[in-house]
């Protein structure tokens, strides 16, 4: 995705010792994030408003791992994740009101309003789906790296897992077979630390470092604080040039945080309030790029304009889905797979 230029210094940011990321990416990434919030704000606007019904998991807090993931990408690397989707597909380019209007269950989005929230694809941005199936997706990463390699690219498979899935047993036969075939697959754990509502700590004996869980497949694995878009942004690059050199498959854990509950049908009770106040005040990746930019001279001006072109894509795809007639009836009938 790529948002305006904006005037200010010039000055690359150095990536925590790492690869140098120049400002305007660094405004970009900021932009991109910004975007992903308030898109989930608003998909959480029209459940509250009953325009979206079924599940529907926000992914507010977590955007630094998204972004950060998609700046060490390049086209045609392929991307799976779980029902906490949303991000992902726009950060694959998928159209926001295309999407929302899926969320909304109209014609016009991407599983002609069959789907929902948990139900979306692209082959052509290759966006391979958000599951349902806690863990099922790992499986289905796997087979986009096998894909990859049997092809004779050096394209990359990631697959976006939570920590509750962590535990799933297909998990590690897909571990087993990525590192047999020293697959080019990058297994992101986007550890938000409570599931369905459950602490990490709680559920798995491994909560201490799940980065690894690979281990005992030779899978290398890094643990990384999924708050900071630079500290992802260096780890992805290190995952993602391991897979493209044909070493096999790579572990991240993002250690990040939801500020939501699971879903919205989730008042999140098993957790402090204070304990989220506390994480949106000093650990929150979009007002810490703000404050960085700030400090690197981007004007008022420059992040009201980016805050104005946000906010009109925003209503644009709300407006857009809303508009969108419902599916007709004949659609049951359609996309569905019969034996013969």
């Amino acid at each position: 995705m790529s948002g305006k230029a904006h005037k200010g210094a010039a000055q690359p940011l150095a990536d925590h010792n790492g690869p140098i990321l120049p400002l305007e990416t660094v405004r970009t990434a900021y932009r991109d994030m910004l975007l992903l919030r308030r898109f989930e704000e608003k998909a959480g606007q029209l459940y509250g408003m009953g325009l979206i019904g079924g599940f529907c998991h926000l992914y507010i807090g977590q955007e630094a791992v998204i972004v950060g993931m998609s700046l060490a990408m390049k086209p045609g690397d392929k991307i799976v994740t779980s029902y906490r989707d949303h991000a992902h597909m726009l950060m694959m380019g998928m159209s926001p009101g295309g999407v929302m209007a899926e969320l909304t269950g109209r014609k016009d989005g991407y599983s002609h309003g069959k789907g929902g929230s948990m139900h979306m694809f692209s082959r052509e941005k290759n966006f391979y789906g958000g599951h349902g199936i806690v863990g099922a997706q790992v499986a289905i990463g796997t087979g986009l790296a096998f894909a990859n390699k049997y092809r004779g690219t050096d394209e990359v498979g990631v697959a976006y897992f939570g920590e509750g899935a962590a535990q799933q047993g297909q998990v590690y036969e897909s571990f087993n077979l990525a590192a047999l075939h020293k697959l080019p697959c990058i297994y992101v754990i986007e550890n938000n630390r409570y599931g369905m509502g459950t602490s990490v700590e709680r559920s798995s004996a491994a909560a201490h470092d799940l980065s690894q869980i690979g281990a005992p497949w030779k899978i290398p694995g890094r643990k990384v604080d999924g708050m900071d878009l630079f500290a992802v942004h260096e780890a992805a690059q290190e995952a993602v040039a391991h897979c493209r050199a044909g070493k096999g498959p790579f572990l991240l854990e993002m250690e990040t945080y939801r500020y939501r509950g699971h879903s919205m049908s989730d008042p999140a009770r098993y957790r402090d309030r204070s304990e989220v106040e506390e994480m949106r005040r000093t650990r929150d990746p979009i007002e810490a790029l703000h404050k960085l930019l700030s400090e690197k001279g981007t004007t008022d001006e420059a992040f009201k304009e980016i805050d104005a072109e946000v906010k009109q894509i925003v209503n644009d795809a709300a407006e857009f889905a809303q508009n969108s007639p419902e599916p007709d009836l004949s659609e049951l009938w359609t996309d569905i797979l019969v034996e013969a």
